[in-house]
């Protein structure tokens, strides 16, 4: 994977440069998808109609777990995996955003310094800015660059379980769930709409003192997934355990990636779950879209910080007051000339 990335102005050169495999083009072009500036913007948008569609080679992999499960570090390990295998490994790490400063509170290279040297791996970190579901609102575009860049698999890390993980699911082929060894606790913890969207689940941390807590989480695991219907057609959700500080299950967890990846491909499920990854992209967008229209007016500024007072006097209930807002904006549009 090249380097260069310089003089880059056009669409058409941003895509030149991501075809011959440059990971500063790759890095400009992200940050170009994450900026708000209107040019910026149109550039992106240009960049991303020109670019090829990703083929069925490619492999978007999302992974969740609670903080402490030990995410990065299974991250580097099994991407150093996939890149003893011949595959080129892209990581979009989502870094929790400072709820006071709105910067990102982790790095990618403090995180993740192995992948980060390779010349077979790209990290790129994206601040989650508060957006539910533990992924940045371009997430979904910064892959689709990655898998332009020639990264045939794209690994995705979420901030952590509990929140809307279902976005996260919908714009990965394979979601893995972590636990760490105190699962019998963690599982009272994770909603269950968590653990039917998984295909994959690893036990984090067993070595040393947690080996028989991790054996124990496996079968509490397993015991939990009998319970569900598999998203994919004829799979059996594996539960493994792992330790990424001994280099325990990761072979088998790098194994078991791949083989759900060729029973997506042999039952055309891979090309039924990019469908729905485009469907849900759309009405992401238009979700987005809308939210920044309406929150674009001034004058709805000054009416949701009043309605957000109201409620918190507990004047108005949260779904009336935000009834009453949209009826107001939707009726002076109507009949705005």
């Amino acid at each position: 994977m090249g380097k260069g990335g310089a003089g880059l102005k056009s669409p058409a050169s941003f895509a030149k440069a991501l075809e011959r495999g440059d990971r500063r083009a790759l890095s400009q072009a992200i940050t170009l998808v994450e900026s708000a500036r209107p040019d910026h913007q149109e550039i992106a948008r240009e960049l991303l109609s020109i670019i090829p569609v990703a083929r069925s080679e490619t492999l978007r992999i999302g992974i969740t777990g609670p903080p402490g499960a030990g995410k990065s570090t299974l991250i580097e390990r099994l991407g150093g995996k996939l890149i003893e295998g011949g595959e080129d490994v892209a990581v979009l790490t989502v870094d929790p955003s400072s709820q006071l400063s709105g910067g990102s509170i982790l790095g990618d290279k403090t995180r993740m310094p192995i992948l980060s040297s390779s010349d077979h791996a790209f990290v790129r970190p994206s601040p989650s800015s508060g957006v539910e579901g533990g992924v940045g609102r371009f997430t979904r575009e910064a892959v689709m660059l990655c898998e332009a860049c020639g990264f045939n698999r794209v690994i995705v890390e979420t901030v952590g379980v509990g929140q809307s993980e279902l976005r996260v699911a919908q714009l990965t082929d394979i979601f893995i769930l972590l636990l760490a060894p105190a699962a019998g606790d963690e599982l009272q913890g994770i909603k269950r709409g968590v653990m039917e969207l998984a295909d994959l689940i690893f036990v984090t941390k067993c070595d040393g003192d947690l080996v028989d807590a991790a054996h124990r989480a496996v079968g509490e695991s397993l015991a939990g997934t009998g319970l569900m219907q598999p998203r994919i057609p004829g799979w059996t959700v594996p539960v493994i355990a792992t330790s990424a500080l001994h280099d325990i299950g990761i072979d088998q967890a790098t194994t078991e990636i791949n083989r759900c990846h060729d029973v997506l491909m042999l039952n055309n499920e891979l090309e039924s779950r990019r469908k729905h990854q485009l469907k849900s992209a759309l009405m992401q967008a238009l979700h987005d879209g809308l939210f920044d229209e309406f929150m674009a007016d001034p004058e709805v500024l000054v009416r949701v910080n009043q309605a957000s007072d109201q409620v918190a006097k507990r004047q108005l209930t949260p779904s009336f007051a935000a009834k009453q807002l949209l009826q107001s904006f939707l009726k002076e549009n109507r009949e705005a000339p």
